[in-house]
């Protein structure tokens, strides 16, 4: 016979993650951080219930964050806002965080790789973009059936898209570091002539 107690019934760690969430954040910085993961767009309702808030008080608060640009609405298909994460906002916060981790010199060099790379894939496929690529071996495969063509594997063509997109970020990133140093030159050369 076992002589030891039954195990402790205990809470569902969701739940309680949950709830540990919504007592240590306002409901602004939840529905912030949900909507920063939303790149399909969705209700107020569906927001608000992520972010354990009243759609009111959601709806409110997507509103500000579409004036600050960093949601977009659309109208959906029965009349009502759609809300989800702007393009534009993930751009400058992955190359904000781009320009944290690498110094501008280190960004050009890798660039430079990227862009290598980028013209090793076409050269090596024919083509310009691993979407062209699909459509040109369907067409090869549709004019020819007895032969197959030089197939590249799934993952050969989601590395390139991953390097296009980190090509994309690093570019917008060293554009805005440029941009940064002429904002800090203009800003420098002001306060320089302002008299003690």
């Amino acid at each position: 016979m076992d002589d030891r107690d039954p195990p402790v019934e205990f809470a569902d760690i969701n739940e309680a993650v949950g709830d540990d969430w919504e007592a240590e954040t306002t409901p602004y910085e939840r529905i912030r951080h949900v909507i920063a993961h939303t790149y399909s767009p969705v209700s107020a309702d569906t927001v608000a219930e992520d972010a354990r808030t009243a759609a009111k008080t959601a709806r409110k608060h997507l509103n500000t964050l579409a004036e600050e640009g960093f949601v977009e609405t659309e109208t959906g298909e029965h009349g009502g806002t759609l809300y989800r994460r702007s393009p534009e906002s993930l751009v400058v916060e992955q190359a904000a965080d781009i320009l944290e981790h690498v110094s501008t010199d280190e960004l050009v060099s890798q660039i430079q790789e990227m862009r290598e790379q980028l013209a090793e894939y076409q050269s090596k496929f024919g083509v310009e973009s691993p979407e062209e690529l699909a459509v040109d071996q369907t067409n090869q495969a549709l004019a020819a059936s007895d032969s197959t063509p030089d197939e590249p594997d799934m993952e050969t063509i989601r590395e390139w898209k991953t390097l296009r997109r980190s090509l994309a970020f690093a570019n917008a990133a060293l554009s805005i570091g440029n941009a940064e140093q002429f904002v800090d030159g203009d800003r420098r050369s002001t306060d320089d002539s302002v008299p003690a």
